[in-house]
This record gives structure tokens, C-alpha cells and sequence, in this order.
């Protein structure tokens, strides 16, 4: 029975009072026929288990509806915490792959200039070597001619 009709047995109820005889002196207090009375008050309390069961299973479904919410919210959010973590995670192997690329290129820019100081400091050395080897062989050539000089001078 749905509420209307415990309404309408309320109000049927209601009526057979109001409309019972009035006793002598008071007029709050009426005469009324027991049976047809004690019929609507047992229609009421038949009616009341079956609301009482519905209004149960309609409470029950709520909570389930909302126990079922919090555990898709729970989950929701669970998944939001492990992206987080996994774009926090990969932006701090952006993050340090960055920084290793970029000690790489200092390691290599230093190493380059190792490298150059030396190729400089092994050239030097390979052209003050020439440098010198040259001068003897200038010198070693001016000796000669000098003596070439010398010898051929007599002759004539």
C-alpha cells in the first residue's frame, strides 16, 4: 500500500470520528461504532510492515548506492594519486636525464679544451723542434757556403 492509502485510512478514520454523537457536556468526547473503527486501525497496522519494509529496502539501496559512490571516488582518486606520482616520476627522469646531458656537455666542452691545450702545447714543441732542426741546417748551409767561399777564393 503506498502512502496515500495510510492517509486515506488516517482520514477515513478521522471521519467516522468527527462524525460520531457527541456525548452529553462534552464536546471533544463522541460515541462511535468500535468495529468499523478497529477495521481501519487494522488496515493501518497491515499497511505500516509493508511501508516499514519498503522504507527498509529503499534505505538499504541508498547506502549501497553511496557505499558503491565512496568506493568509486576512493578509486578515482587513487588513480589520480598514481598519475600524479607518474608525471611527477617522469618529470624527474626528464629532469635528470637533463642533468646528465648537460654534465656530458660540460665533461666534453672540458675535455675539448684539454685536448686543444695539448694538440697546442705538442705543436709548439713539433715546430720548436723544426724550428731548431732548421737553424742547424741554416747554419750547416752558411758553413758550407762559407767554405765553398773560402776554397774558391784562392783559386783565382
Amino acid at each position: 500500500m503506498d502512502e496515500t492509502g495510510v492517509l486515506a485510512l488516517v482520514d477515513e478514520l478521522s471521519d467516522l470520528i468527527e462524525d460520531g454523537k457527541a456525548s452529553l457536556g462534552n464536546r471533544d468526547r463522541r460515541t462511535i461504532d468500535a468495529g468499523p473503527a478497529l477495521d481501519i486501525l487494522d488496515e493501518i497496522r497491515q499497511a505500516f510492515p509493508q511501508e516499514f519494509a519498503q522504507a527498509r529496502q529503499i534505505v538499504r539501496e541508498q547506502a549501497n548506492i553511496l557505499e558503491d559512490a565512496e568506493v568509486e571516488a576512493n578509486r578515482i582518486l587513487e588513480d589520480a594519486r598514481n598519475q600524479a606520482l607518474t608525471i611527477a616520476s617522469q618529470q624527474e627522469v626528464v629532469r635528470i636525464a637533463q642533468q646528465q646531458a648537460e654534465n656530458v656537455l660540460a665533461d666534453a666542452r672540458d675535455q675539448e679544451r684539454e685536448m686543444r691545450a695539448g694538440a697546442e702545447d705538442y705543436a709548439d714543441t713539433v715546430f720548436s723542434h723544426i724550428e731548431n732542426t732548421v737553424a742547424q741546417i741554416n747554419e750547416n748551409v752558411r758553413r758550407c757556403r762559407e767554405r765553398l767561399n773560402t776554397k774558391a777564393t784562392p783559386m783565382r
